[in-house]
């Protein structure tokens, strides 16, 4: 629930937001630094990780998105830039939204895609596997691993642009956009 006076977003969107932060930038490093590790053991091991992170990902995505239907985020406030700014920024900010849970379903989508197209089954968290429906094909393999990182690498570029664009509404245009999002450490008197 939103807490109105505050216009601040509420708990669980606050959670299942920095929950969805934390995760992608763990996968995207693993994803892109990981094969860097040398012994099978440890590349194997953050292959496993990368997937079951994807798999959270995912899982959050389906989460946050009804949650974001059933429960829109609070009304921008003006600021002395007037009416203009909020004009412009709340459909660009909309669209970014919207775009940005495409992405989280999308990358982990593409990324079952190839597990699948290696011929591999899914792993679900040490508790069961999905098979392949799919023999092992090497070219569709490498196609939709080109497909999940290019997604991969536009989805971190658009959360940078996303929290760039925090950091300007709170320092040029001194509005309450990032505080909002921010979570409560302590409670205030």
């Amino acid at each position: 629930m939103k807490n109105v006076a505050s216009n601040d977003y509420g708990p669980v969107a606050k959670t299942l937001h920095w929950v969805t932060v934390l995760l992608v930038i763990v996968a995207w490093t693993l994803g892109m630094f990981g094969e860097e590790l040398s012994e099978n053991s440890a590349q194997g091991f953050r292959l496993l990780t990368h997937i079951w992170i994807g798999l959270a990902i995912l899982m959050v995505a389906v989460v946050r998105i009804p949650w974001r239907i059933a429960n829109p985020p609070p009304e921008s406030v003006p600021t002395e830039f007037g009416r203009w700014l909020v004009e412009w920024t709340d459909p660009a900010s909309r669209l970014m939204h919207y775009v940005l849970y495409g992405l989280l379903v999308l990358v982990p989508a593409f990324g079952i895609a190839l597990q699948f197209a290696q011929g591999h089954s899914l792993l679900l968290f040490g508790l069961g596997e999905i098979p392949s429906p799919w023999l092992a094909d090497k070219v569709f393999a490498h196609s939709v691993k080109e497909v999940h990182e290019v997604l991969a690498n536009v989805l971190v570029i658009l959360a940078a642009f996303h929290m760039i664009a925090a950091l300007v509404h709170h320092i040029v245009f001194g509005d309450n956009t990032l505080r909002r999002m921010l979570p409560r450490l302590r409670k205030q008197m």
